[in-house]
């Protein structure tokens, strides 16, 4: 059987990207200070101006407009031509303290109050909700072949915008990768959407030869090419006005950008500017590690984890598995395995991942999966999995 897959990706300077990373630049300052903070900011942006809102409950003191700015900067909003710039653009903030009704719940969980001695049993999840986990054996990063296409491409376009190789563009931009599938293997790259934001003085004809040299022929691997794949490259022909001051932006709604591109379900909750004390966020990265060290392991070709938790209960409520066909054992199984071989409560999950640590800010932009140097990507758990094969 053939099916098409397609996902998206978004530059870094995407504004629902700017805010995000905003946010998570804000966050890793308070845990720089205080490993304890906690941190739940969420950011808005449109022309020439930017809201930093949400609570905050910390020991120090972190200066969020200077982070922002620093942040807007790095991205590469630095002429006013863009209408969104590090230097001039309006900065309102409005920060208050964690509420108190969530903090007792996060401070002393059910089990605690029980008088359970575990010191994982100390604190609870911040909130209800559902989080999802995924792997499979598509790339060699674990990861759906069309996300990391799409991620490769965003990457090598704000790549060769700050090398000056195409110094015309400017940090806005959007990739999309539609893949053919037969019997449920990649086979082909059906179709190629790129779009990237420039100047002036680029004419369309230019922009689209140079983006297939120098962006998707870069990216993209031979194999997946044919004489049929199509490429919509700048489709509407100027990409002039964009970022902030093109399209709003607000932080957390990129959230299957920053998951799985859509081959995995999402439970909602966004990542960007929250402490770890959220489970939107720690327990989604649990369930990418349990997924991906499963699969490495043999013991599904694909595996999908949902993880339900009440607020100021430390353990999740409930674990389901999905190895859509490809498991070595049962699914009723593997969620035995896994309530054995991984500690789902929030605190565990913390101290597992190095969570406290100022890790956020690499993971706003290109993916929080399926990269280098996050703990949640290892592959420790491989070798005691492989026992239940």
């Amino acid at each position: 059987m053939k099916d098409f897959f397609t996902s998206e990706s978004v530059t870094s300077g995407h504004p629902d990207k700017v805010c995000d990373q905003v946010a998570d630049a804000i966050l890793d300052e308070y845990l720089k200070g205080d490993k304890e903070s906690r941190v739940a900011c969420e950011v808005c942006a449109t022309t020439d101006f930017m809201l930093i809102m949400g609570e905050i409950t910390s020991s120090v003191k972190v200066d969020a407009e200077a982070v922002a700015r620093q942040v807007i900067r790095k991205i590469g909003y630095n002429e006013k031509s863009t209408g969104f710039n590090a230097d001039t653009v309006n900065i309102v903030l409005k920060l208050n303290k964690q509420s108190s009704d969530i903090a007792l719940g996060v401070d002393n969980s059910i089990e605690a109050k029980d008088k359970s001695q575990d010191k994982f049993d100390k604190i609870g999840a911040g909130d209800q909700g559902i989080m999802f986990g995924y792997a499979c054996r598509e790339t060699e990063e674990y990861m759906p072949l069309p996300i990391m296409l799409a991620h490769k491409l965003c990457a090598k376009l704000e790549e060769v915008r700050k090398n000056g190789t195409l110094s015309y563009l400017r940090p806005d931009g959007k990739g999309q990768v539609t893949v053919e599938y037969e019997n449920g293997n990649p086979k082909r790259i059906d179709a190629v959407v790129l779009s990237s934001q420039h100047n002036e003085s680029v004419s369309t004809e230019e922009l689209r030869n140079d983006l297939k040299k120098y962006v998707i022929d870069a990216v993209l691997p031979k194999k997946y090419l044919d004489g049929e794949t199509k490429y919509y490259i700048n489709p509407t022909g100027r990409f002039e006005i964009g970022g902030p001051n093109g399209d709003s932006g607000l932080t957390g709604r990129k959230i299957i950008v920053d998951t799985y591109g859509g081959k995995c379900p999402h439970g909602g909750g966004s990542f960007s500017g929250k402490d770890s004390t959220k489970v939107d966020r720690s327990a989604t990265y649990m369930a990418r590690y349990i997924c991906k060290n499963i699969v490495a392991s043999g013991l599904a070709d694909r595996c999908q984890i949902q993880v339900a938790y009440a607020i100021g209960v430390a353990k999740p409520v409930s674990v389901k598995v999905e190895t859509f066909g490809t498991g070595r054992v049962s699914e009723e199984e593997l969620v035995s395995i896994i309530s054995k071989e991984f500690d789902l409560r929030p605190l565990a999950i913390i101290e597992k991942l190095g969570l406290k640590n100022p890790v956020f800010y690499k993971t706003s932009a290109y993916g929080h999966f399926g990269r280098d140097g996050f703990s949640w990507e290892r592959l420790d758990k491989v070798d005691d999995l492989k026992k239940y094969l």
